[in-house]
């Protein structure tokens, strides 16, 4: 995905780190904002691949730094709660102002909470997504319940959580105890979408119980099985982000991607490898697609290879072909598969190259057709087969012309 490293300020003028991931065309038919969980950052890997999966859905996610976390400026121990959700909100601000308003939140822990209590303030907002969000803030405090005298008489405490020290003060709790979230998810009056996992020992599920009994439909819950709170398998997080762009589109995109590329003649095919190995995005005439290599040979096998892709294109081209022939014609065809397979052969072995040295690529093509069709419109079919676009494309002598774009 392409990305844009920025800052903005929020309302005390501190610098706030932020990151926007972009659809590989640089194009986005919707933008989310994203909270992160309470003294994570927005470089957390489940982040990560949750927006992966957002703008391989053509949705762009600006993710950031609250303040005193991060990359952000700011003294941490002077931040809260509200102060959180006031630096969501100067997110949305900037977002409006640079690029287009955000119509998806999306919050993970303490951040789900964040934009629970923020919505209502955003009107450009049509959709809420929480993962492992506490029903009330005040839940964040037993992860210093040993140090919860000393911030009370001492007016702050320095403690561990997740293996850094903070410094925690008085101010910080009682924000935490102000805060009254069910009002405002009962005015959500938004499509709401909770994601926990039931053995999460972090917030533990009742608080999605409870989140989801206060709203208001519409509102939908997915259990993450055996998930942690952080997602540290990356197989969780994916799934949270595959899950989250789907339904999302339902309510944000799915109009706005369905105007791309509208025209046949506007075949542009964009590709993208921005990470190590061989796993490559590609958006072609809109569609997100993903190509990979197998384990075997150093990749990941999280797609076709470039040779399915090839071969992908002429069997569907075959069947597209066969399909428009039998219908003008009124012919019974009422199924068509085809089987293909691709190889490196002996250029010897092939009876029908002129070349006879090296090796050639060789397509195997197998049509299945089912119909009531009688002999001579099987034997027609095959012969159309060998006449559809690609496969002459396949054939003939093809011109690839490249150009090389320099980026500094």
């Amino acid at each position: 995905m392409r990305f844009e490293k920025i800052t903005f300020e929020n309302d005390q003028g501190d610098v706030l780190a932020a990151r926007l991931d972009l659809p590989i065309d640089g194009e986005p038919i919707a933008y989310a904002l994203f909270a992160h969980c309470f003294t994570c950052t927005k470089n957390l890997n489940a982040v990560g691949n949750i927006s992966n999966a957002l703008t391989q859905r053509g949705i762009a996610v600006l993710r950031f730094d609250f303040t005193g976390l991060g990359e952000s400026e700011g003294d941490f121990s002077d931040t809260n709660f509200s102060s959180n959700i006031d630096d969501l909100l100067a997110a949305a601000v900037f977002m409006e102002a640079t690029y287009a308003a955000p119509t998806i939140l999306v919050g993970h822990s303490l951040g789900g909470a964040a934009v629970l209590q923020a919505a209502h303030q955003l009107s450009s907002i049509k959709a809420v997504v929480t993962i492992g969000a506490p029903f009330d803030p005040e839940h964040v405090t037993h992860l210093f319940d040993t140090s919860l005298d000393e911030i009370e008489h001492a007016g702050c405490a320095r403690v561990n959580l997740g293996g850094r020290p903070f410094t925690v003060k008085k101010q910080f709790i009682d924000d935490l105890k102000a805060q009254r979230v069910e009002g405002r998810l009962a005015a959500l009056k938004r499509p709401l979408l909770i994601f926990h996992a039931p053995i999460d020992q972090t917030v533990g599920v009742e608080n999605a119980a409870l989140i989801f009994k206060a709203a208001k439909h519409p509102k939908s819950y997915i259990s993450l099985d055996t998930a942690d709170h952080l997602l540290s398998d990356p197989a969780d997080s994916m799934y949270v982000g595959t899950v989250l762009a789907a339904w999302a589109l339902k309510y944000v995109g799915a109009r706005q991607a369905q105007k791309k590329h509208l025209d046949p003649k506007d075949n542009q095919v964009v590709v993208r490898l921005d990470a190590p190995g061989f796993r490559t995005e590609m958006l072609a005439n809109g569609f997100p697609l993903v190509a990979d290599e197998p384990l075997s040979v150093g990749g990941t096998n999280t797609g076709p290879t470039p040779y399915d892709y090839v071969v992908a294109g002429l069997g569907a081209c075959t069947a597209m072909t066969l399909r428009m022939y039998a219908e003008r014609k009124v012919w019974p065809l009422e199924t068509v598969e085809v089987y293909l397979n691709h190889a490196k052969i002996h250029a010897e072995d092939c009876t029908t190259c002129t070349e006879k040295t090296g090796k050639v690529d060789q397509i195997s093509r197998l049509l299945v057709l089912t119909g009531p069709l009688d002999d001579a419109q099987r034997a027609r079919l095959l012969e159309i087969a060998n006449r559809c676009p690609v496969h002459r494309t396949l054939e003939s002598m093809t011109n690839i012309t490249t150009d090389l774009e320099v980026v500094l």
